[in-house]
């Protein structure tokens, strides 16, 4: 580590070596635009998905978020600690609270940040150092001393981000002086760690997991220019990690280190692992060391912990940003690709059981699992630095299908604090069934909860980039319904999307313009054709005349003064495809996902995956969409027994009585038929008078093609696809014969006088049977065969198909939409 005279000159030599223009950079990066010009749509599930957070924020209580902070501190505490890993006890206690800006244009959030930085302010003026955790300074002794200690720098890193967070975004400047003051903390601490032991053991201490503190020290770089701050990131730069990807390409890096060439030697082992030639600098007390080799090593992350090394790329990748040293870019070009092509899922996520597996072996790593929050959260990081660098297309797309499958999916519903830690992509698998389940509002916060809810609140910072120049440029990179004050081009843009369909597969959106002031200069729109959709059925139109649209993977640039009179419209084919997972082996080559443009379909079952395509020469042989007139064929049949209510229900392809069960669940699925009319297949069912004295099919919900059939007096009700001869899936829909208004009963139509039967005091799974109201002489038999007919607790998302299988069809949804229920995103597709 080096003196203050040193550092000087250290600085000096660097900017030379480097960038003689002292690392300002020449390149044409995209900009981004500020959050806060950036609203969500009401009518978007995006905008659904912030309020779904911001309303759990909102239940948040600041004094429970600092509690620890303030008894590490020794000042007094109000109210009491959350649980889990916001406890007391746990060593990685005040990580949530640094996620917590948000960019939701809420007054009330704002000032409950404004209070939790003020909070914290007391707590490290207390501590007098500089130092702020919720947890003592001892963690850090065991880190440096290499004993057991849980990831004491990845809290500090979040603690750090929130806080140049609360100053970049919210104009707190106390949050900005709070950040320089821990960090000259932690520049003293790893200084004495140098000082007393070497590099190498600082280095030696990485192999803990550390977050993004690289990230953070580049961002604050370019926000103080203090050369402290540069040399610290640097040294966060994790080298034996950063260096398996540097050696993949012909390297020149130059690496300035205090000491003796023996203690360069020493270093030789730990850094890049190859060979590396050493030069004195005219006998100055740096050495340089060269690496110049042509080596190209097989993918060899594999058996890293994923999310401890991804924040490590994207700080890399700052380096690049603020050194302009091109062996970053590099790097994180490198590892974007391996990653993709050959750990990544379906989804866009990575990762199993927390760790890369085996490169191109994923069919071995389905289950419960997968894909933890936390990296799908920062692989989006990546795709964004290197889409800002290249305008590349396949990081765009990456980024929609990440964001749409990985982000989205973690949500349970509109249920406020309730998320995922690991996204499960096996066969029969549910949200709900892995390790930890659905986390709870407040006795959990694990480290997924903090990337979650920052995740819901920054939906809108990668929808639009700007392009600085004599034409100001705006990229428009996600179709997300939002508006943009967009202050370069001097216009308010408002984008529309239409909700997609299964049915009707096309991406429609609508632009529009509006300003204060006319426009005094053109500006370009440059909108993505992404590479999931064809030219065919492609259009663009400006006021209603046709435009030229480029092939999908590029962009089609329109140029003109915009005003409020002018109206963009593109359309884009959506289309269904099949994508192999990444497995290599001959044997895993039928494993495949099935998409629809940037959404992963998932099926709802609880391990078949088996679909023979046959002869199908076209995806639509197999798979079709499911009408949007369906949701009002879909009904419920209920009956109350004792206190309780039960429902008809599919029980493993046999109708039984169960509980009312909650929406959501494989439950609700099973008590949800559509009614098929015999003479009207396509009517909606508004009310019971539209049913009475119908014919009627029952189809279930989660078992598309199949019918209910009775088997006649002495036989219960099934599902099947194949009725035997005597078996009919036909009923009647007669007025309930316990003369009720609400009710209904189901008269077999080949036997008249005989209906659905419950029996009479029966138990949740008692069977249904069909019985004839002139053979029984049971009382309560009129109450047993009426059922209160409603509409259907589940129902088909927009985005729906139902694909043939092997020995059952599969109904198909989008895999954001699945709460509980068990599904397979992956299937066994042969010929």
């Amino acid at each position: 580590m080096l003196s203050e005279t040193d550092e000087f000159s250290w600085t000096m030599i660097y900017r030379k070596m480097k960038n003689p223009d002292g690392f300002k950079l020449a390149g044409d990066f995209l900009k981004e635009v500020s959050l806060h010009d950036v609203k969500l749509d009401p009518s978007s599930l995006h905008w659904r998905a912030q309020q779904t957070n911001l309303e759990y924020l909102l239940m948040l209580d600041v004094d429970s978020l600092v509690w620890s902070f303030q008894k590490t501190a020794g000042s007094p505490t109000a109210g009491k600690a959350y649980e889990g890993w916001e406890d007391p006890t746990c060593e990685l206690r005040g990580h949530f609270v640094a996620h917590m800006w948000a960019s939701t244009h809420n007054v009330t959030l704002k000032e409950k940040m404004t209070a939790v930085v003020s909070a914290l302010s007391e707590c490290q003026n207390k501590m007098g150092s500089g130092y702020l955790s919720a947890f003592p300074s001892e963690q850090f002794d065991r880190f440096e001393a290499l004993k057991p200690v849980w990831a004491p720098y990845y809290t500090i890193h979040k603690i750090l981000a929130g806080l140049l967070d609360q100053y970049t975004f919210a104009d707190n400047t106390q949050a900005l002086k709070m950040t320089k003051w821990m960090v000259e903390y932690f520049y003293n601490r790893v200084q004495n760690v140098i000082t007393k032991y070497s590099v190498e053991r600082h280095w030696n201490s990485l192999n803990e997991e550390t977050g993004g503190m690289n990230d953070v020290l580049y961002r604050l770089y370019t926000i103080t220019q203090d050369p402290k701050h540069l040399l610290l990131a640097h040294l966060f730069d994790k080298p034996c990690f950063l260096g398996l990807l540097a050696v993949q390409v012909t390297i020149i890096a130059l690496l300035f280190i205090r000491g003796t060439l023996t203690d360069v030697v020493a270093l030789e082992k730990f850094w890049f692992g190859m060979k590396i030639s050493f030069i004195n600098v005219q006998n100055s007390k740096y050495v340089c060391v060269c690496v110049t080799e042509n080596l190209t090593l097989a993918d060899d992350i594999s058996g890293f912990h994923a999310n401890t090394h991804i924040p490590v790329v994207i700080g890399s990748q700052m380096r690049y940003e603020v050194t302009g040293d091109p062996l970053y870019k590099v790097t994180g070009t490198f590892f974007m690709d391996i990653v993709n092509a050959s750990h990544g899922y379906a989804t866009g996520g990575t990762s199993a059981g927390e760790f890369w597996s085996d490169p191109k072996r994923l069919a071995s790593t389905l289950g419960t699992e997968n894909e933890e929050s936390c990296t799908t959260y920062n692989m989006l990081k990546v795709s964004r630095h290197l889409f800002r660098w290249t305008k590349e297309m396949v990081y765009a797309d990456y980024y929609e299908r990440a964001l749409t499958n990985g982000v989205l999916s973690i949500q349970r519903g509109t249920e406020p604090g309730v998320m995922i830690y690991m996204l499960p992509l096996g066969r029969g698998d549910s949200k709900a069934k892995s390790y930890h389940g659905w986390g709870t509002r407040f006795s959990s916060f694990w480290c997924c909860y903090g990337t979650g809810i920052e995740s819901f609140s920054k939906l809108g910072d990668s929808i639009y980039f700007e392009e600085e120049g004599n034409v100001p440029g705006l990229y428009i990179i996600q179709y997300i319904s939002s508006s943009l004050d967009w202050k370069s081009g001097n216009i308010v843009l408002n984008q529309k999307v239409d909700p997609v369909v299964s049915w009707d597969p096309y991406l429609r959106m609508t632009h529009t313009f509006s300003s204060k002031q006319e426009a005094s200069q053109s500006s370009s729109l440059n909108l993505r054709i992404p590479l999931w959709t064809n030219s065919n059925g492609a259009k663009a139109t400006l006021n209603g005349q046709s435009l030229s649209l480029p092939a999908p993977g590029n962009f089609i640039s329109v140029t003109q003064r915009w005003s409020s009179t002018d109206k963009l419209t593109i359309q884009l084919p959506i289309n269904l495809r099949t994508e192999a997972i990444k497995d290599d082996r001959p044997a895993y080559a039928s494993i495949q996902a099935i998409l629809y443009g940037p959404y992963l379909l998932a099926g709802h079952t609880s391990g078949d995956w088996d679909i023979k395509t046959g002869s199908a020469k076209s995806l639509s042989d197999w798979i079709t969409p499911i009408p949007a007139s369906y949701n009002g064929q879909l009904v419920t049949f209920a009956q109350e027994s004792g206190d309780s209510a039960f429902v008809l229900s599919n029980s493993n392809q046999s109708i039984t009585m169960e509980k009312f069960p909650e929406s959501g669940t494989d439950a609700a699925l099973h008590a949800t038929f559509r009614l098929i009319m015999k003479e009207e297949s396509s009517s909606e069912v508004s009310s019971l008078k539209d049913v009475i004295g119908k014919s009627v099919m029952l189809e279930p919900f989660d078992f598309p093609g199949m019918l209910v059939v009775q088997q006649g007096t002495d036989g219960e009700l099934v599902v099947s696809d194949s009725p035997k001869e005597g078996d009919s899936s036909v009923f009647r829909l007669v007025a309930g014969l316990d003369g009720k208004d609400e009710t209904i009963s189901l008269e077999a139509v080949n036997q008249n006088g005989c209906f659905v039967y419950s029996g009479v005091n029966f138990n949740s799974g008692a069977s249904l049977k069909l019985s004839c109201s002139t053979e029984s002489s049971e009382d309560g038999f009129n109450e047993a065969v009426s059922f209160v007919m409603e509409k259907g607790i589940s129902e088909y998302h927009p985005i729906s198909f139902v694909a043939k299988g092997a020995r059952r069809n599969f109904l198909l949804a989008p895999l954001l939409s699945f709460r509980d229920e068990t599904y397979t995103v992956y299937f066994n597709i042969q010929d």
